[in-house]
């Protein structure tokens, strides 16, 4: 008697071993302006075959301010590694709905040249702006009307899909807070890309494509179920960005939970600093890492030296006139201390007289809740130029240094 054959089960895929070929085959085609971009973009990838398994999803976009800086080959890339990948350049807000609503599944959607959605030579797009909006998280639907002539219904069309977009500039607020932000650059003398070929290179990507979508089987259930730490400071609409992400890596395994969150906040904080928009931030942010480490108080003359003097700043130059104190205590007001107070300017004792400054228990809460998380390890640099001040020691005379700052900006503004 022939005895029934028996099968081998089939081994388990190391998860983490998988997102390191992912970040390689990345890596041979694409030079991204830091190593985070490279954690992030893999992740991204994983992240489209659990679409099912998250409640949001998130966007990641490749932006850059001139063209050749590699934004449409990192499309290229993503589009051989993730399921139902459909690239376009400009699509009706229609078209979308009935793509993501095809009996196959929702799309991993590619969008080229954002721009020319988005761009300020572009029309009216709010439809497509809504699309976007609503369908980063699960439930997200739209109300449309279907059928002929006058024999129209009203019907709910599903916008829940993942989304990377490729342009030049900047996108609108809501899709910016709602994406991973890579700021592509062009690629220095010195950085090298393997040419891509596609005919030669779409199918390994396929490849790996398909055992990201075998390891997500086996992984979608712990993921569906999952709550991923996060890193001290992120909250809010930055954790559900980077809580799928997140999830992924965790379930990965390896070194991938560690390096993740090192992106996360890095990305975070990039996209931050780049966001011209929140200068409130960036001047929260600035004061708290290069003005008052190691600092409970500080005259407003010390604080505007300080602020004026990073040259990767803009308080130098705000519409042709550098921070003054009368407006850094107007963007400071704007923030409430913990007691629910608009932040001001008192006043602080020191060796030769009692000056106007800036308390930084004052700050605290909005650091809490505006800033994004320190750096790591923490700035040193602002640390040694600033003088150690505690609750009980007077403060230093900061006259001259006012005198002179108010000397060199009236020689610089001053009328020829």
């Amino acid at each position: 008697m022939t005895p029934p054959s028996q099968t081998t089960p089939p081994q388990p895929i190391d998860g983490a071993a998988l997102l390191d070929q992912v970040e390689s085959f990345h890596r041979r085609f694409n030079v991204f302006p830091r190593e985070a971009a490279y954690v992030a973009v893999a992740l991204w990838d994983a992240h489209a075959h659990l679409i099912d398994a998250f409640d949001g999803t998130a966007r990641i976009a490749f932006l850059s301010p001139e063209p050749g800086s590699g934004k449409s080959r990192a499309l290229e890339i993503i589009e051989t590694l993730t399921p139902r990948a459909a690239t376009t350049v400009n699509a009706s807000p229609n078209a979308l709905f009935r793509l993501v609503e095809a009996p196959e599944g929702p799309p991993t959607l590619l969008f080229d040249e954002i721009d020319t959605v988005f761009g300020p030579k572009a029309g009216d797009n709010e439809p497509v702006r809504g699309f976007l909006n609503s369908g980063y998280r699960r439930g997200g639907k739209s109300l449309r009307c279907v059928g002929d002539g006058s024999n129209q219904t009203a019907a709910w069309f599903s916008s829940f899909c993942a989304v990377a977009m490729a342009g030049l500039g900047s996108l609108p607020d809501t899709i910016l807070t709602r994406s991973v932000i890579i700021r592509m650059r062009k690629r220095a003398p010195n950085e090298k890309v393997e040419p891509y070929r596609r005919r030669i290179h779409e199918q390994q990507g396929h490849a790996l494509r398909d055992e990201l979508a075998k390891w997500a089987d086996t992984v979608r259930d712990q993921i569906a179920h999952a709550w991923p730490a996060m890193p001290d400071g992120v909250s809010d609409r930055p954790a559900d960005v980077w809580e799928p992400l997140l999830a992924v890596a965790d379930a990965a395994g390896g070194d991938w939970p560690e390096r993740a969150r090192a992106a996360c906040v890095e990305l975070i904080r990039a996209a931050t600093e780049n966001d011209e928009t929140s200068l409130g931030i960036r001047l929260l942010t600035d004061l708290r890492d290069h003005v008052f480490p190691g600092a409970d108080r500080m005259p407003t003359a010390a604080i505007l030296e300080r602020l004026l003097g990073m040259d990767d700043a803009p308080w130098a130059d705000l519409d042709g006139r550098p921070l003054t104190a009368r407006l850094l205590s107007r963007m400071l007001s704007d923030y409430v201390t913990t007691d629910n107070k608009p932040i001001k300017p008192r006043s602080i004792r020191t060796n030769s007289g009692v000056p106007k400054g800036y308390y930084a228990a004052d700050m605290t809460d909005a650091w809490s809740r505006y800033c994004p998380p320190p750096p790591t390890p923490p700035a040193t640099s602002a640390t040694s130029a600033t003088p150690q001040v505690s609750a009980t020691e007077p403060v230093a005379d900061t006259t001259d240094v006012a005198d002179h700052h108010r000397n060199n900006t009236a020689e610089t503004h001053a009328p020829a």
